[in-house]
This record gives C-alpha cells, structure tokens and sequence, in this order.
C-alpha cells in the first residue's frame, strides 16, 4: 500500500499495526515540525528514508497533494467480523459505522476520520459499488486508517444481519427516517451506524435491515446534508449519548 501525506504518514509510522518498506521525503521542502517527527518516527522503527526530487515523488504520488512525503506499506491488516461484533475485555460497547456504496474517496476518508474521533470501535465497508482505502482516503482520513479497525464485507445487507443476530442495533440515517437522529435511544447499546450513498442515499436492501431509520432534522430549503457532514452529526450524537450514560 501507498500511504501520502504528512500527517497519514506520522499515523502510519506512530501506530505500528503494519511493516513500512520506506519513507519518501521530497528534496528542497521546507523544514516543519511533522516532519522531523516523521524523520524520528522512521529512524525509531528502522525504516529506510529515501530522499528523492520533488517531480519523482510527485509523479509516485497517487493523490493530488502529497505534501511532500510518502511511504509504502504492508497492506493494513482486516479486522474479524465477528470480533467486530464482541465487546472487548475491559472496552466500549461495540460502536460501528458501516457505509452502503460511497464512492467519492474524499467522503469516505472524512466519514473514518469522524468515526475515529467519535470512538468508534470499528467500520464495515462494501467490497463492490464502493471506494475502497485508497492513498486519497488515507490522506483524507489523515491517519485514522491506521486506527479504526476495518473489514471488507462481501455483502453489506447479510452482514448488517449478522451484526442484528449478534446484539447490535442497526441504525441507519437516511433524509426519509422515520426517527429524528436526537431523539435516538439505542445510542449508547451496541450499534451499527449506516450511511449511505451519496445522492441515492439507502439502498432498499440495506435500509431493510436496520431497526432504526433515523433522520436529520433541517428547517433549510435543503433536501439533505453531504454524506460527511451527516456522518459527523450522527457519529458524534452517538458518542454524546454514551459519554452522558
């Protein structure tokens, strides 16, 4: 795997789960604090340091703005499903976000970085009609890759109700829920947080599996919030519930 940008290149390096070949450093940038992090973080771990013209790392790169660094890496390893759906010893209730056919890579990494600062404990990801991690995800989600711990699932719907056997609540948020996200009571029990795709929102299978449909209150003129912004609200409506049980 390709991992790009300063700050997913310290989270790569900081978190340790996967063996980093080498770490590319763009020649004449200018000196910042991440970094000589960065530096420190790579010589720490024995991980070789390659410093290259900025138009040979430019052309390495995958996504639009490298900021001047990148690494290769072991793929990042893929949770158990069913682990996903236990509590750990001594952890939080488990605390899912799940995503039904996001394709814009820039969601995706922002709705991981949401789930990684709300607490969440793990993600479900479609293995088809979705993005995948992919260097522009890892940079959006700036490192929280690295911590969420993650499955590929072939079929969302059949995992959705693996996790409902299992003890979690699905909730899915969709603008046609017939519940507002505050008014939400399952948020501090085990749960599944689904969002879905951008514009077509909820597919009709998955939106079949949830228990709850819930919905963003809005008084503007419009329809609904972009698939981030929603994320955040409802992840962090979850998170506000468990911290105030």
């Amino acid at each position: 795997d390709q991992v790009e940008g300063r700050r997913a290149v310290w989270e790569l390096l900081a978190a340790g789960r996967r063996p980093v070949r080498d770490v590319w450093l763009a020649e004449g940038t200018d000196p910042a604090a991440i970094l000589s992090e960065i530096e420190d973080l790579a010589r720490a771990a024995n991980v070789p340091i390659r410093r290259v013209a900025r138009s040979r790392l430019a052309a390495e790169a995958h996504s639009e703005a490298p900021q001047g660094v990148l690494a290769h890496a072991a793929p990042l390893p893929e949770a158990d499903l069913d682990a996903l759906f236990r509590r750990a010893p001594g952890g939080p209730q488990p605390f899912l976000l799940a995503v039904d056919g996001v394709t814009d890579p820039q969601n995706l990494g922002a709705l991981l970085r949401s789930a990684e600062a709300a607490g969440a404990t793990g993600a479900l990801l479609p293995r088809h009609r979705a993005v995948h991690v992919t260097p522009t995800v890892a940079k959006a989600a700036a490192g929280a890759v690295e911590r969420v711990p993650m499955t590929i699932v072939g079929g969302l719907p059949t995992a959705l109700a693996a996790a409902g056997k299992a003890g979690l609540w699905v909730v899915g948020l969709d603008a046609g829920g017939s519940t507002s996200l505050f008014d939400l009571t399952v948020g501090t029990e085990p749960v599944v947080v689904v969002l879905g795709a951008e514009g077509s929102g909820l597919s009709r299978l998955v939106r079949d599996r949830c228990d709850v449909v819930a919905r963003i209150p809005s008084t503007g003129g419009l329809g609904s919030l972009n698939v981030a912004a929603a994320g955040v609200l409802a992840l962090f409506e979850v998170a506000r519930r468990r911290a105030a049980d």
